[in-house]
């Protein structure tokens, strides 16, 4: 497709704008570590909210979903939806620990309440995950995106987006990050709605008036995100809310490339509030990223075929006027900056917490800050290096989510235990951490690829163990839950530096709680519509 000088306008502007506001924006503030890594604890809870959905929501999300919306249909939808449960796992659960605690990364955080070697395991984790998965898998799918619709270069739009994504990041930090992504957030949320509303509009002329049309022409069960059916999809409504329960908790409240905009707010009270904002932008995904692969199996199945990562490209070049091409564009940059520049400050704050301020205490603000800075160029221009060999892994989403599978069951278990309960000793956490991902990184690999008498597999068989990705998650953390607590028992009980406890309502206000169940309430409504 070649593009219109208002389509180019369009792009050029959004990358001229949103890099200037960065900089300027960290340029108006006296630069202090506490400034650049945690955005002087100023946030508050509209800018948490959008922070955490625009973090989440990468090019991952528009590229992935639409082409699991295209094969499988809404199932899909609950790996969004569920999270708003998440959310509020978060805000009642975690965030009353991690603020009182005062810390300014989550693997510290393990350190107060186990020892250093948790920490250290965890950083590690934190930065490998960040590099390798957020990073560097958001700079492929923006990539594809743009080399299906412009026919540019995979390495041209990744070192595009790395460039304009490190000015601002690297000189702001977190307060220019979250500014940003406030803004990226309506840029989102508006392009993505824009094509699913002309894909609507597209379905008469293709003969579908009606919801009972369409859900004959694309198959009812692409329309119902309950399917207890394993068959079909290789996986189950059961499988998928087990497995995302840990995958979640996981994710939104023990992943520094989220939590640390809850470790930047301005008190316990505009965090929870911030979480639970982000809980109510959850339910727009599905609506607005898989719904239009839907239609596109309805408008475009044979176009697209067999390639189904070309089913959003595919959407906007047949779909979208000359102009508002631009605008998804800017929709697509604002996706991938936003989930890139979060993982950046995420890495460049571990870097400095975990590693240097450990190994020489007492660091300067100026010291920190550089430190920050240098470490966030070196983890772009290895993650630019790194994301273009990305394209033989199979389904975007689905590969992401399978890789995260490997680690979070026993950092849920650790933090999940670590807080609720007393008795997890330093040794239990050490090993629950070190055994779970081991074992399960030893699985993921085996199944993949070793090769047996020719053939890739992993005990004679095609499909390996036979149990698909998200059973094994289940199975990974209750073997980690094991590990945790044989371990604990022949320890002796711990001194612990952080208070536990369990579920806690206190230093809520009555908006923070009745907007949590208004919440729950409006999830009830979706599954209702879409059982």
């Amino acid at each position: 497709m070649k593009l219109h000088l208002l389509d180019a306008v369009a792009i050029f502007a959004y990358l001229i704008g949103i890099v200037w506001i960065g900089i300027a924006y960290a340029q108006k503030k006296r630069v202090t570590s506490e400034g650049y890594f945690l955005a002087g604890k100023s946030l508050d809870w509209k800018v948490i909210g959008a922070s955490l959905f625009a973090s989440n929501i990468s090019t991952v999300h528009l590229v992935g979903l639409a082409e699991s919306g295209f094969k499988d249909g809404i199932l899909w939808g609950n790996f969004e939806w569920f999270s708003t449960v998440e959310l509020l796992i978060l805000a009642f659960v975690f965030v009353p620990f991690f603020l009182k605690s005062k810390v300014v990364t989550l693997p510290e955080f393990l350190e107060k309440r186990y020892d250093s070697r948790s920490r250290m395991i965890l950083a590690l984790f934190s930065i490998l995950a960040a590099l390798f998965m957020h990073i560097g898998i958001s700079f492929y799918a923006g990539a594809v995106v743009f080399e299906a619709i412009f026919g540019w270069n995979i390495w041209f739009s990744v070192c595009l987006i790395a460039v304009a994504t490190g000015l601002y990041t690297i000189i702001g930090g977190l307060s220019s990050v979250v500014l940003t992504e406030s803004i990226q957030t309506v840029i989102l949320i508006l392009g993505s709605l824009l094509i699913t509303l002309l894909a609507l509009f597209a379905l008469p002329e293709v003969g579908i008036h009606s919801f009972a049309e369409l859900k004959t022409a694309v198959t009812p069960d692409r329309l119902s995100a309950v399917n207890f059916d394993s068959a079909a999809k290789g996986f189950s409504f059961r499988d998928m809310l087990f497995s995302h329960l840990i995958l979640g908790i996981w994710y939104w409240c023990t992943d520094q490339t989220i939590v640390q905009r809850i470790l930047g707010a301005k008190d316990e009270n505009q965090a929870r509030l911030g979480a639970v904002f982000a809980g109510f932008l959850k339910i727009l995904p599905p609506f607005i990223m898989i719904l239009p692969g839907i239609l596109a199996f309805a408008l475009f199945r044979s176009e697209i075929g067999e390639d189904t990562k070309s089913v959003l490209p595919v959407l906007i070049m047949e779909l979208l006027p000359i102009g508002l091409k631009g605008l998804m564009v800017a929709a697509l940059l604002a996706a991938v900056m936003s989930s890139v520049a979060a993982a950046l400050t995420s890495c460049s704050t571990l870097v400095v917490y975990d590693v240097f301020d450990r190994l020489k205490p007492g660091l300067t603000d100026g010291k920190k800050i550089r430190i920050g800075r240098i470490t966030a160029g070196l983890v772009l221009v290895l993650a630019v290096i790194w994301s273009p060999f990305l394209g033989n892994l199979g389904a975007i989403f689905e590969l992401i989510n399978q890789m995260f599978s490997i680690f979070a069951p026993s950092i849920v278990v650790v933090f999940l235990f670590g807080i609720v309960s007393s008795r997890g000793t330093s040794q239990a956490s050490f090993l629950t951490l070190l055994l779970g991902s081991g074992i399960a990184a030893g699985v993921f690999l085996t199944e993949k690829y070793l090769t047996v008498n020719g053939v890739r597999n992993f005990v004679s068989s095609a499909e390996g163990l036979g149990i698909n990705w998200m059973s094994q998650t289940v199975y990974f953390f209750l073997l980690s839950t094991a590990i945790y607590w044989a371990t604990s028992t022949m320890g002796a009980k711990p001194a612990l530096n952080v208070q536990v406890s369990s579920l806690s309502f206190s230093g809520s206000s009555r908006i923070v709680i009745g907007l949590s169940v208004l919440l729950m309430a409006c999830m009830s409504v979706v599954y209702f519509i879409f059982f």
